[in-house]
């Protein structure tokens, strides 16, 4: 008997590092993880690639300009719903060392901070999945695939 087709939502994450800091944002008013410290992120729309998605997140959410030949592939996630009713992801996370302009807030409805925080001492308000993805990313291991919410699953 055949399963009905799995379908995930695709969401792309971008770790703009300057030395060993890394760039987040503390989310508020869009109802995901508001007044948490995050990675800038988003959706990966209908007809766009990934990094298109990720080079156009961070020229929305940061108002600096990215070259997708900049973007590295540094870690994949795959997360099962937060709370019911929820899409399951797979996450794609990039790291991104140059860019041209002074991140800013770009989207004021979304976020109200930027911080440069060092990648072994993120704030404790960091999003958890987000400061675990910088964990690994950092630690620079084999573990290039991690798995988030799937009750199933052993860490």
């Amino acid at each position: 008997m055949a399963g009905e087709r799995f379908k995930a939502a695709v969401a792309v994450y971008g770790l703009l590092r300057r030395g060993d800091r890394v760039l987040l944002l503390r989310r508020a008013g869009s109802g995901f993880h508001d007044g948490e410290l995050a990675l800038p992120a988003g959706h990966v729309d209908a007809g766009e690639s990934a990094l298109a998605a990720i080079v156009r997140e961070l020229a929305e959410e940061l108002g600096v300009d990215v070259r997708p030949r900049d973007c590295r592939l540094a870690l994949t996630g795959h997360a099962g719903p937060e709370r019911p009713g929820d899409d399951t992801y797979v996450d794609l996370y990039f790291t991104v060392d140059r860019w041209a302009g002074e991140p800013r807030i770009g989207e004021p409805d979304k976020a109200v901070e930027l911080v440069w925080a060092p990648v072994g001492e993120l704030p404790a308000d960091t999003v958890g999945f987000m400061a675990e993805a910088i964990g690994t990313i950092a630690a620079g291991g084999q573990d290039r695939l991690r798995l988030w919410n799937w009750p199933d699953e052993s860490r």
